[in-house]
Parts: C-alpha cells; sequence; structure tokens
C-alpha cells in the first residue's frame, strides 16, 4: 500500500482498524497539507502540518480540530472533524481526520466568467451572508471563549506584521514604512470581538449546487478577534489579480462593487463598518508583507517551482491601495 508524500497509508490503517485505504493530495495548499482519504466506503479529508521542521506553536491540529467540532455542533458550515491525533508517532506528525463535503472550489476565470452576472453576484453576497454568520456566533455560547483576545487585537497586528516586513527586506519598498505609519497612528478599537477566520476568501470555500456555501475550508489562521478584519481581507482578495490568474474576482461580469459588499454585510451583521477603510489598508498592507516575504525567499534562492518571479510586482500596488483607502479612496 502506497501513499502520496506525507502519509503512510499502512500506519493510519492500522491506527484506524480500517479496511485498506486510498489517498490523494489536495492542490492548492501552500500550508497545512490536505488529502482525500477513503477505505472505499468512507470518505474523509485529513489535515497534517507540512513536511520539515515547523515552529511548536504554529500548524496546531488540536486548535484547528477544536474550531471545526465547535462551529459545526453551532450549525456553521464547517467540516465536521472525526478523529484527532496528536501521536506524531502514526504517520509523522499529528493530524486529524473530518468529514468530507461535497462543493467546488472556484479557482477556474472561465467558469466564473460562464457562470453569468446573476448566478456570479449571488455567489459572492453568499460569502458575504456566511461571514457576517460567522461572526455572529457568540464564542462563549460554542466553547471557544478562550480562542483568542479579542482586547487590543488590532494593535497587535499592526505591530506584528511591521515585526514580520523587518524580517524579510531585500529591497527599498516605496511607501510601505509610511503606510505602516498611517495604520499606526489611528487604530480603531474595534466592536465587539467574534472568531474570525484569518483568510477568508473565494477558494477557501465549497461551493454548492444553488451557489451557497457548503462548508468554509483552512481554519489555520482562526482566532478571536475584530470581524472587521476578515471582511477588508475578502476585499482585498476580490480587488486584486491574487486567486485568479491575471484576473480579479471583482473583474467578473456580476461581482458586486467593494461598497456593496460593505453595504451588505452591515445589514446582514448589523456592525458598524464607518471604520472599514482603515481596515482595507491594513488588509492591504499586511498582504503586501506576506508577499514581500515571499519575494525576499525568492532573491536568496529559497523557494521551488514557477511564477515566484512574478510576486515582487505585486506588492507596489498593494502599498498603493493601502493609501488610497485610508483617503477615503
Amino acid at each position: 500500500m502506497s501513499g502520496p508524500r506525507g502519509l503512510d497509508l499502512e500506519k493510519l490503517q492500522a491506527y484506524l482498524g480500517s479496511p485498506p485505504l486510498s489517498a490523494t493530495m489536495f492542490a492548492g495548499g501552500r500550508s497545512n497539507l490536505t488529502y482525500a482519504v477513503s477505505d472505499g466506503t468512507h470518505r474523509w479529508v485529513l489535515r497534517r502540518p507540512p513536511l520539515g521542521h515547523v515552529l511548536p506553536t504554529a500548524h496546531d491540529m488540536s486548535r484547528e480540530h477544536r474550531v471545526l467540532e465547535a462551529l459545526s455542533r453551532a450549525g456553521f458550515p464547517a467540516p465536521a472533524p472525526v478523529r484527532l491525533c496528536t501521536d506524531p508517532d502514526v504517520i509523522g506528525a499529528p493530524f486529524y481526520l473530518m468529514e468530507h463535503v461535497d462543493g467546488t472550489i472556484y479557482r477556474d476565470v472561465a467558469v466564473l466568467d460562464a457562470m453569468g452576472p446573476e448566478s456570479m453576484r449571488r455567489l459572492t453576497l453568499s460569502l458575504v451572508d456566511t461571514l457576517a454568520d460567522l461572526h455572529a456566533l457568540d464564542p462563549a455560547a460554542i466553547g471557544l471563549s478562550d480562542f483568542g483576545r479579542p482586547e487590543g487585537f488590532n494593535e497587535r497586528q499592526v505591530r506584528r506584521w511591521k515585526k514580520q516586513l523587518d524580517a524579510s527586506r531585500s529591497r527599498d519598498v516605496p511607501g510601505i514604512e509610511e503606510l505602516h505609519a498611517r495604520l499606526a497612528a489611528d487604530i480603531p478599537a474595534g466592536g465587539p470581538g467574534s472568531v474570525v477566520h484569518g483568510d477568508y476568501r473565494l477558494d477557501n470555500v465549497l461551493i454548492g449546487d444553488e451557489l451557497q456555501v457548503n462548508a468554509v475550508l483552512d481554519w489555520e489562521m482562526s482566532t478571536l478577534g475584530d470581524p472587521l478584519s476578515d471582511v477588508a481581507l475578502m476585499l482585498v482578495y476580490a480587488g486584486r489579480p491574487l486567486l485568479l490568474p491575471d484576473r480579479t474576482p471583482l473583474s467578473i461580469p456580476g461581482h458586486p462593487s467593494l461598497a456593496e459588499i460593505g453595504e451588505h454585510y452591515a445589514k446582514r451583521s448589523g456592525r458598524d463598518v464607518s471604520d472599514l477603510h482603515w481596515y482595507v489598508a491594513f488588509a492591504a498592507f499586511k498582504l503586501a508583507v506576506i508577499l514581500e516575504g515571499v519575494h525576499y525567499r525568492y532573491v536568496q534562492g529559497q523557494t521551488v517551482g514557477e511564477g515566484f518571479d512574478t510576486v515582487g510586482a505585486m506588492v507596489g500596488p498593494l502599498v498603493a491601495q493601502g493609501h488610497e483607502s485610508l483617503e477615503g479612496n
């Protein structure tokens, strides 16, 4: 019995006491590794940390398992976890199994274009509604009161990502220091904290036949924090060619404008979005820092694969977007 890299199927079968297993690795993941696993009758999804050395506090399988269990029990569309294994000797790392959920991940521009304007609008607003529903959950009521620290969340985020920038310098990036200074000078206190996903975007959800969200995936960045950080990151992803080749989701016919998305979220959630321009600016700064880190590793010869040579060119437009958002544009 052979399996994909990073997954010893014989050891997993012995651990589960199951019939012979088959598995394939899902494409698209950049951090934790995700596999489809089947015993011929049942289907599951397995998540484990990346290969090689990882920081002890990173890629926490127990934490992901915990948030999925809480959210799925509360009726939110998150895959229900099946089993958590913290023993690294079973497959070489801690892992968890969760239910397999049917649905489509939209990464193909041609498919989105062919969907038609009305369906594209419905799909996008379904994403917004699902995010608002996540933020409406009471963390204490679903057993997540200690899942993070909402107080001071924005301030800590501004400090954290400046440190990340300082650790990833390989060139001068015009305007990025000024953007950080402007963000740090006027940090919103934020409203009531909620469970935040941390990387909510089009290709992190499974969409059903009626364009409903069947499942929200990839919870490794989740915590308790300011819900507008999720909204803002979704808006920045929609307006930049980061998810789709050479296109932005916003350019697909029928996609609501960024302003309309903000208004729809405000109506659905009942939250004040008057400071959303700051959150969008910070989300642009955060993504600029992330991509600058990827560019840094590329120029250091530490990346493997294609496409890394173009990442550096995405940083400047994100910095410009951050400044424009603070100016109300």
